[in-house]
């Protein structure tokens, strides 16, 4: 089974708090060591290499500050691993949830989510997710427990991101396709609209990302060299410039946090109305009122980062055939380009 650092890759994290789950006092006989071995030596469930991504990640706490693999633990260390979800386990309990279910079979679930839903309980959002309504679909399934972390989504998108998602029936189709997106063989493309006009047609954004020390709900973008944070590489292309803003679609080589939205905002271009990132100020354009207000509109239009997750391509676990979907673009994203077609066209405020 493909490992994660605790489960912690792809989450859409809105909550600033850590949470304790594991804590260990240094003896005071202890010899110098590494706290990955120190801690892998007292954590039986878990791996050295999970350890290690977790202090990648900023989980491994020596005195209350994160510390990185290779920090030797001394006598009367207070050594902590400390989670984005409460150390509880919380049980799923089957939600009467609509689901866009654009393909199923015995193996697979690829679903269409809409903006606003969390895709998997935790951090203050424990019911209405999207596994509270996979959990539900398949209630009269006695092979499916959605309990299972050997079932069920193989990969997330953000809370106000929309678009496709596979989820796995199976625990063997699981390991399938978390294999595939370990080996970075699925295809997932986003589309996006951006603030600014992009000087380049194409263009390869690469830098680990890593929580911004200055804001705990944000990621932020480290040179690719440095030590600090997960690599991370985001492809673009222009769809179509619209003046002050441009459409464009991204494709992912990782799938780090918030990677579309961090990226963008590191190349001065964050995704419109992307309040996390900066993106609900005017970031480009006039200083006239009805340009203003104009903006204003388009907001109140997509209230929320405009992204969408259009397509996923991975190989069937079972049959061995590619499988290729694509989502239609959302209406609140629609709404958004044809107002700013309109403007361009010289009819900005019809």
């Amino acid at each position: 089974m493909v490992e994660t650092p605790f489960d912690t890759e792809e989450l859409d994290d809105e909550s600033p708090q850590l949470y304790e789950h594991y804590r260990f006092v240094v003896d005071k006989g202890q010899v110098p060591v590494r706290i990955d071995k120190f801690m892998f030596e007292k954590m039986q469930h878990s791996s050295r290499n999970r350890i290690q991504k977790a202090a990648e990640a900023g989980f491994v706490h020596v005195n209350e500050r994160p510390v990185k693999s290779n920090y030797k633990v001394r006598p009367g260390d207070v050594v902590t691993l400390m989670l984005d979800r409460p150390h509880f386990e919380t049980t799923i309990e089957p939600e009467d949830i609509p689901l866009d279910i654009v393909y199923e079979d015995a193996d697979v679930m690829v679903i269409d989510k809409p903006a606003g839903m969390v895709v998997h309980p935790g951090c203050g959002n424990f019911s209405g997710t999207l596994v509270n309504a996979i959990a539900w679909h398949l209630r009269d399934d006695k092979n499916y427990d959605p309990n299972d972390p050997e079932v069920g989504l193989v990969h997330r998108i953000d809370k106000d991101t929309t678009g496709l998602l596979v989820a796995a029936k199976t625990p063997e189709a699981k390991r399938a396709l978390g294999l595939q997106f370990f080996n970075k063989t699925t295809h997932r493309s986003y589309v996006a609209v951006v603030w600014g006009n992009l000087t380049e047609d194409t263009g390869r954004i690469e830098g680990n990302i890593a929580r911004d020390p200055r804001d705990r709900l944000r990621m932020t973008v480290m040179p690719p060299d440095s030590e600090v944070g997960k690599p991370a590489v985001t492809h673009y292309k222009v769809i179509e410039r619209l003046g002050y803003v441009t459409l464009v679609e991204c494709v992912l080589e990782t799938g780090r946090t918030h990677q579309i939205r961090a990226h963008m905002r590191h190349i001065g271009h964050p995704l419109f109305s992307d309040e996390r990132y900066g993106g609900t100020e005017i970031l480009r354009g006039e200083r006239s009122a009805s340009y203003k207000a104009f903006i204003n509109n388009c907001f109140k239009i997509c209230p929320r980062q405009a992204l969408h997750a259009q397509t996923l391509g991975f190989v069937h676990p079972r049959t061995g055939k590619q499988m290729d979907f694509s989502s239609p673009m959302p209406d609140d994203l629609a709404q958004l380009i044809e107002k700013w077609h309109v403007r361009m066209k010289g009819n900005e405020y019809k």
